[in-house]
């Protein structure tokens, strides 16, 4: 790790913290060179993982992707940036657990749609017009009322 300061490589760890839902390590480092303290923030990174899509191409996942097709989902919406990562984590958490190096867009969007349904109800409605293709206002509707059937 370079120095942000002088940018020398001789850093070291003075100390390591691991985050308190376990996603990541906070490690404070110190300059060997000059002194300068600073911190990285280490977390897991999901590779060579392949998103087959609908009509078969193949593209590597894009973690920046996802986030963007939530975040319009959840556009003027409440939730703080911790509470969005850890919906990010859990989402990839469950890509890792397929264990597989190709996986469907229509997996992926599974996964999304399970976690944003605990997350945001209107956020979940919004991503499951889009993601279902929503072709009229009854399956819209059909789709409200499985999730109100579901709260009570």
């Amino acid at each position: 790790m370079y120095c942000p300061i002088c940018n020398s490589k001789n850093t070291k760890v003075v100390d390591s913290r691991l985050a308190k839902d376990g996603t990541n390590v906070r490690r404070r480092r110190k300059c060997e060179k000059c002194s300068y303290r600073f911190s990285t923030i280490e977390e897991i990174e999901l590779l060579d993982i392949v998103i087959v899509k609908r009509n078969g191409d193949r593209e590597s996942y894009d973690k920046g992707k996802i986030s963007r097709g939530i975040l319009q989902s959840l556009a003027k919406r409440p939730f703080t940036q911790d509470n969005f990562d850890k919906l990010i984590h859990n989402i990839e958490k469950d890509l890792q657990k397929k264990k597989k190096r190709e996986i469907t867009s229509q997996e992926v969007g599974e996964i999304v749609m399970k976690y944003l349904k605990k997350f945001d109800k209107i956020a979940y409605i919004r991503f499951a017009s889009i993601y279902r293709s929503f072709q009229d206002v009854d399956k819209f509707s059909s789709e409200i009322k499985l999730l109100k059937k579901k709260n009570n």
